[in-house]
C-alpha cells in the first residue's frame, strides 16, 4: 500500500493532482483545501490513502495526517464515500467538523456538495461520540490516529477532558465546551471555558 509520495507537482485540476516521483506520475484525488497548497513545478510530501478495489486502485492525497485521519473517519459513515469525504474536507476543517458534529450543527455538515439532510444528521449522529473521543485522544489508531495537533484546541481538549472527569459524556462535555467556545472565541483559556460549559449544562442536569 501506498502510505506517502514524496515528488514534483506535475499537474493540478479540479479534484485531483499528478504528483511525479523520480519519473513516475501518481494520480491523486484531493480535497480542494489540499489542492490549494499544492503548486505545479514545486516540490511536494503528500500523505496517501490508498484504495483497492477489484476495477481499480485510487490514491487520496492528504498535505497533513490530520486530513487524512479524517477522511477515515467520514468513511466509517454509511453513505459517505470517498468523493463525499473530500468534499466535506474541502469545506469544513477539522475543527469546524468537531465543533458541527458537536454542536448537531446538520446544516454545516449539509454545506458539503452530496451530504443532504439526512446524510448530513447521519453524520452526525454516528460520529458524536468517536469525535468526542477523538478530541480527548481516546480514539483507537485503526479508526482514525489522533491528528497532529490535534482536532481541537489544547485548552478545548483540556476543558473537555475535566467534563468528563466530573462525571460528563464525552459528547455532552464536547457540546457544552464547542457551544462555549463558539461564544467566548478563540484564545479562551481552559478555566473560562469549563465555567462556560457548565453553565451550559447545568439547565439540563437539573431538567430545564
Amino acid at each position: 500500500m501506498i502510505a506517502l509520495l514524496k515528488g514534483r507537482i506535475e499537474e493540478v485540476d479540479d479534484g485531483w493532482a499528478v504528483i511525479d516521483v523520480n519519473g513516475v506520475g501518481y494520480l491523486v484525488f484531493c480535497s480542494s483545501r489540499t489542492l490549494s497548497l499544492l503548486a505545479v513545478g514545486e516540490a511536494a510530501t503528500v500523505h496517501v490513502e490508498t484504495h483497492v478495489r477489484e476495477d481499480h486502485i485510487h490514491l487520496y492525497g492528504f498535505t497533513d495526517t490530520g486530513e487524512r485521519a479524517w477522511f477515515k473517519l467520514l468513511t466509517t459513515v454509511q453513505g459517505v464515500g470517498a468523493k463525499v469525504a473530500l468534499a466535506l474536507l474541502s469545506v469544513l476543517s477539522g475543527d469546524e467538523l468537531t465543533h458541527a458534529i458537536a454542536a448537531g450543527d446538520k446544516a454545516q455538515v449539509g454545506r458539503a456538495n452530496g451530504v443532504g439532510p439526512k446524510l448530513a444528521g447521519r453524520i452526525v449522529s454516528e460520529l458524536k461520540d468517536k469525535v468526542a473521543n477523538l478530541a480527548l485522544g481516546t480514539m483507537s489508531a485503526p479508526t482514525a490516529s489522533a491528528p497532529a495537533g490535534g482536532v481541537t484546541s489544547p485548552a478545548t481538549s483540556d476543558a473537555v477532558s475535566a467534563l468528563v472527569n466530573l462525571g460528563y459524556s464525552p459528547s455532552d462535555s464536547l457540546t457544552a465546551v464547542s457551544h462555549a467556545a463558539g461564544k467566548m472565541g478563540e484564545g479562551t483559556d481552559v478555566g473560562a471555558l469549563i465555567k462556560g460549559a457548565l453553565a451550559e449544562l447545568g439547565p439540563k442536569e437539573h431538567g430545564a
